[in-house]
């Protein structure tokens, strides 16, 4: 007499919901570790780019520009000031300034 054995689903179905659960997990972590990165690497980008222009006024005019608003005014730096606060601190004409970039989150 053939007997039609039931396989017992339930260890598969809790394996996949498990496998499934640290797939979640992982890509979460994962893209939240991404964003942090990002943001430090936005910051540093940011900072350059401040020194940059600084640079280039200098070489152009002979003297490091003032303000950031000076920058951004005649030589086209554009920031994020919704993201990143951006201190420049300015000692002397001749000496390169000081620039610091904090994220405001």
């Amino acid at each position: 007499m053939y007997v039609d054995k039931r396989r017992k689903r339930y260890p598969l179905i809790i394996f996949a919901a498990v496998t499934a659960a640290i797939a979640v997990f992982l890509l979460q972590w994962g893209a939240r570790t991404s964003g942090e990165d990002m943001g430090e690497e936005s910051a540093a980008a940011l900072k350059a780019a401040v020194e940059r222009s600084a640079l280039q006024c200098y070489v152009v005019e002979g003297n490091y520009p003032p303000s950031l608003e000076y920058l951004e005014e005649n030589y086209g730096l554009q920031i994020n000031r919704e993201d990143f606060f951006v201190a420049y601190d300015i000692f002397a004409s001749n000496l390169p300034p000081d620039v610091r970039v904090v994220s405001r989150e």
